[in-house]
C-alpha cells in the first residue's frame, strides 16, 4: 500500500510530477484541485486567499478519497501547513510526501506561462508565506522542481520505495 501526496504552492509541478509518479508506481493518480468545490475555485481565480476554514472540507475529500483506494494512490495537493498534512495522514497513516520546490521567480513564470488555470499569479506571495517544510519526523522528501518531470518522478519513485518497500 502506498499513498502519495506531492506537494507544494501553485506551479511547482505536483500534478505533471503526481501523474508520472502514479504511472510508474502502478497506483491510481488525481489531482486534489478537482476535489475543490466550486465557491473555493471561485475564491482563489478572484485572487482572494483560502483560508483554513475554507481548506478543511476540502481537505477531508482528499483524504477520503485516498482512503478509498486502499492499494494506494497519488495525489497533486498543495498540502502547505503540517496540520493539513497530519489530516491527510489521519486518513492515510502510511502517507508518503514528496514536496517539490523552487524559487518564487520560477514558480511565477511556471504559473504566467499555463493556459486555463484558476490560481492566479497573485496569489503565490500568500501560498509561499503559508507554506511550512516538511518535518523531520514527516516521511518525505524535498526536490527541486527545476529539474525535469521524468527525473523527479524517478528520484520519488526510489524514495517512496525506499521507504515502504512497495
Amino acid at each position: 500500500m502506498t499513498h502519495v501526496v506531492v506537494m507544494g504552492v501553485s506551479g511547482c509541478g505536483k500534478s505533471t510530477v503526481g501523474s508520472l509518479l502514479a504511472d510508474r508506481l502502478g497506483v491510481p493518480f488525481l489531482d486534489a484541485d478537482s476535489l475543490h468545490p466550486p465557491a473555493n475555485v471561485a475564491r482563489m481565480a478572484a485572487g482572494v486567499p483560502l483560508t483554513d476554514e475554507d481548506r478543511w472540507p476540502w481537505l477531508r475529500l482528499v483524504g477520503d478519497a485516498m482512503a478509498s483506494r486502499p492499494a494506494g494512490a497519488v495525489v497533486a495537493c498543495s498540502a502547505l501547513r503540517r496540520s493539513y498534512r497530519d489530516l491527510l495522514r489521519a486518513s492515510v497513516p502510511d502517507l508518503r510526501l514528496v514536496h517539490l520546490v523552487g524559487t518564487r521567480e520560477q514558480l511565477a513564470a511556471r504559473m504566467r506561462a499555463r493556459e486555463r488555470h484558476f490560481m492566479p499569479v497573485s496569489l503565490l506571495d500568500t501560498q509561499l508565506a503559508t507554506l511550512e517544510p516538511l518535518g523531520a519526523d514527516e516521511h518525505g522528501v524535498e526536490l527541486d522542481c527545476a529539474r525535469d518531470p521524468a527525473g523527479l518522478a524517478a528520484h520519488a519513485v526510489r524514495t517512496v520505495r525506499s521507504t515502504t518497500g512497495a
